[in-house]
């Protein structure tokens, strides 16, 4: 009777049978598992994506900020070069003063040396004062120091400074108390030669004289036949004293292409007082002078003493600092252009 009634219900609704979807039952666990995996590859993706953009604005800052500082680099040149035009403007200031104290001390009227020794200090305050001395020049401790070029009547010879020991005058209030070198002036190579042949000569006759008096004194006939005694007179060189007018200066400062100076072999490159005192047989703080005396015997001219001009020139004059300043800025400006124009934006041609 059921299946009958079944197969009428089947028959009535066209002969077909309806299917009920009846949902499977799902484990809680295997649904949360899939829920944060695919959670977490959704975060990942997400933060890989936002990482993107922020090390791109980071590399742009990078960027950014090493070519702001290229540019700055730019104008470095221009600026280094501007420091020294006006650094050569505060060294001609500094010169200009410098040659005008030079210059004043100078006119003041000399002093005389007899009371300045080198131990009592005075001799920092004499720096480029005229001073007067008197005394005795030594010759055969002469030194000879260059060589040194000078331009006569257009014509450049080579020669060298002649140094000489001026030894006081015994008894005599005028003269100094101690010992000094005087750098009389320049003399030609001709007339170094000529006075070191002059010293060689002076000093053979005088060993040779000296056994024939003793041999006169002692034969035994001028005894007998002589009633008096006669003295014997040897002549004995004239001491002439000579006056000197210089100026006090120190040694000097070679330059690295000067070679250093032999005194073993008596070869003198530059002024080192200490060193040119020591040599002479004198103390190494013996004062040292340039003579600027300008009353010159024509008939012997040399040395020529030092002008009182060259005392008061240096080396880089006030007109030369200003070439550099112009020089100095001159490169500044053509730099500083050259980086305007390389920074400058280009302008797009239409």
């Amino acid at each position: 009777m059921a299946i009958s009634r079944k197969l009428c219900e089947l028959s009535r609704n066209g002969g077909t049978l309806k299917r009920k979807w009846v949902p499977l039952p799902t484990q809680p666990h295997k649904l949360s598992s899939c829920f944060c995996s695919s959670s977490s590859s959704s975060s990942s993706s997400s933060s890989t994506i936002s990482s993107i953009p922020e090390a791109q604005s980071q590399d742009h800052g990078n960027e950014s900020s090493r070519s702001r500082l290229s540019k700055w680099l730019l104008f470095l040149p221009g600026a280094f070069t501007f420091g020294l035009g006006t650094w050569q403007i505060l060294r001609r200031q500094d010169k200009i003063k410098m040659l005008e104290y030079r210059q004043n001390r100078l006119k003041m009227e000399p002093l005389m040396l007899n009371n300045v020794s080198p131990s009592n200090g005075k001799l920092d305050s004499l720096e480029f004062r005229r001073i007067r001395c008197k005394g005795v020049f030594d010759e055969k401790r002469s030194v000879y120091v260059g060589p040194r070029s000078r331009s006569i009547s257009g014509v450049t010879e080579n020669g060298y400074y002649v140094i000489t020991p001026l030894l006081p005058i015994p008894n005599n209030t005028e003269s100094m108390q101690s010992p000094i070198l005087v750098n009389r002036g320049w003399v030609p190579r001709s007339w170094k030669e000529k006075s070191l042949e002059d010293l060689q000569s002076s000093e053979l006759p005088s060993s040779t004289a000296t056994p024939s008096v003793k041999d006169s004194e002692s034969s035994s006939w001028w005894r007998i036949w002589s009633k008096k005694p006669k003295n014997i007179e040897v002549n004995a060189p004239a001491v002439i004293p000579s006056e000197v007018v210089g100026v006090v200066r120190g040694s000097e400062k070679p330059s690295i292409f000067v070679p250093a100076n032999d005194p073993s072999s008596c070869q003198w490159f530059y002024v080192d007082v200490p060193a040119l005192a020591h040599a002479a047989g004198l103390p190494e703080n013996t004062v040292y002078i340039e003579d600027i005396n300008e009353n010159i015997n024509p008939s012997n001219p040399y040395p020529i003493p030092k002008d009182a001009n060259t005392l008061i020139r240096s080396s880089v004059m006030p007109q030369d600092h200003l070439n550099y300043t112009f020089t100095w800025y001159s490169l500044s400006a053509a730099v500083t252009f050259m980086a305007y124009k390389r920074l400058r934006p280009k302008k797009s041609r239409r």
